[in-house]
């Protein structure tokens, strides 16, 4: 299960991780708590907030894969952690000086934004860089089972700090927390990185990765699954607040107990998904269907511990759908591609929420979170089928046109003798 740590520098990188992921959630929180304070509880302000950190990646999220393809990585994320740092540590100093306003917020959330569309990408193609093909699919699950513990924890510790100091030391002890990552990518011993040649510059790198995507059916189909499942599955935590709340009456610390509910069993999904050496397309397509599943059993669930039961494997359905496709994709992608290709994933990935969590709730206006909660699953389980039938029918053309190619080949070195 925890093979990977084997690796000197996949250690290195995987401690910093934990200490940032917890940073990060805590910076969330406090981020939200602030824009409510400073805006005298605009829900408006906080939609404006969460809209501008994640636009970047929407609109030029795939720029970042071929900054990724074309710099050395390490010095990519070092410096992109460092000024994700410096951004903390500003609105931090800020705060504390009683300075701060809701137009502060959003300019850090955008910049905050503009470094992940190089960030994210980065950090996902470097994973193999570090551990080999091998024990790739155990890094990727290890990193998510860290990623949903900080889910948790996060929070918990942003709450109890904004009681006790307010939100001002969450963002500076953020600041801090991005030191674990930069020493441990200074550390890391370059000799044992697996780093292919940087691709020179040029023009059409990123219409080249398309081409690239659009002629791979075995990476277009874990591509289409995660965009499906981003449109009607990632807005399940906005399905969860509407089910505890208008559904069962539950306050919020039912509701903070559904979440965790998810949460934990993402975290338990990514343990089972480390122990896994090899992904398969079946897995993937199982896990997506199974998620879609499970979306219409919550949202048909007779009662709020029913509810709660359903959102544990629910959860580990989720997560083992996002550790399988990045893994398949990372696993087929060329290393002087990978970058762009995880470029087009974290795009996708990210590009459905803000589709399908506005549907849902809409949806839930018109007919009750209940019908809303399930139609998503079968639209979710839909999509899956969909993007199967699309795949198939991409293979079909360019095994036609492999096969085009050989028969003109053949003429060719006919004429020819």
């Amino acid at each position: 299960m925890f093979r990977s740590l084997r690796n000197h520098n996949y250690r290195l990188f995987a401690a910093g991780g934990v200490v940032s992921n917890v940073g990060t959630w805590m910076q969330r929180t406090a981020q939200d708590w602030l824009v409510l304070d400073l805006a005298r509880g605009s829900g408006t302000a906080l939609g404006v907030t969460v809209a501008l950190q994640f636009l970047p990646t929407m609109l030029f999220g795939m720029f970042g894969g071929v900054i990724a393809d074309r710099y050395p990585k390490r010095r990519v994320l070092m410096i992109a952690q460092t000024l994700m740092g410096l951004l903390a540590l500003t609105m931090g100093a800020l705060v504390l000086t009683g300075t701060a306003q809701v137009w502060h917020v959003y300019v850090m959330a955008f910049t905050l934004g503009l470094v992940s569309c190089v960030e994210v990408p980065t950090r996902q193609s470097f994973v193999v860089e570090m551990v080999g093909r091998r024990d790739l699919p155990n890094a990727i699950a290890l990193n998510s089972s860290t990623f949903n513990l900080a889910r948790v924890v996060g929070p918990a510790l942003a709450g109890l700090l904004i009681y006790w100091m307010g939100t001002g030391p969450i963002f500076v002890l953020n600041a801090v927390s991005f030191a674990a990552v930069i020493t441990g990518l200074a550390l890391m011993r370059s000799s044992e990185l697996r780093s292919p040649e940087p691709v020179p510059r040029g023009k059409g790198q990123l219409r080249e990765g398309l081409r690239y995507v659009g002629g791979r059916p075995d990476l277009l189909l874990p591509l289409l699954i995660v965009a499906f499942m981003a449109i009607f599955a990632q807005s399940f935590s906005t399905s969860i607040a509407l089910m505890a709340k208008q559904v069962f009456g539950a306050g919020a610390s039912s509701f903070g107990i559904a979440s965790s509910a998810f949460a934990v069993g993402a975290f338990g999904g990514a343990l089972l998904a480390a122990r896994r050496v090899k992904p398969s397309r079946r897995f993937l397509i199982a896990g997506a269907l199974c998620f879609g599943l499970f979306q219409i059993a919550s949202g048909l669930a007779p009662g709020y511990p029913a509810f709660l039961l359903l959102l544990v494997p629910a959860g580990m359905a989720m997560i083992t759908v996002n550790t399988t496709a990045n893994t398949i994709v990372q696993l087929g992608a060329s290393p002087e591609m990978r970058g762009r290709v995880m470029g087009i994933y974290v795009l996708v990935f990210t590009g459905g929420a803000p589709i399908g969590a506005p549907l849902v709730g809409r949806l839930a206006e018109v007919t009750g979170p209940r019908l809303a909660v399930s139609a998503a699953g079968a639209l979710s389980m839909c999509g899956v089928c969909l993007a199967v039938l699309v795949t198939r029918m991409v293979a079909a053309r360019v095994e036609r046109r492999e096969e085009s190619t050989r028969e003109q080949t053949v003429r060719g070195v006919a004429a020819a003798a």
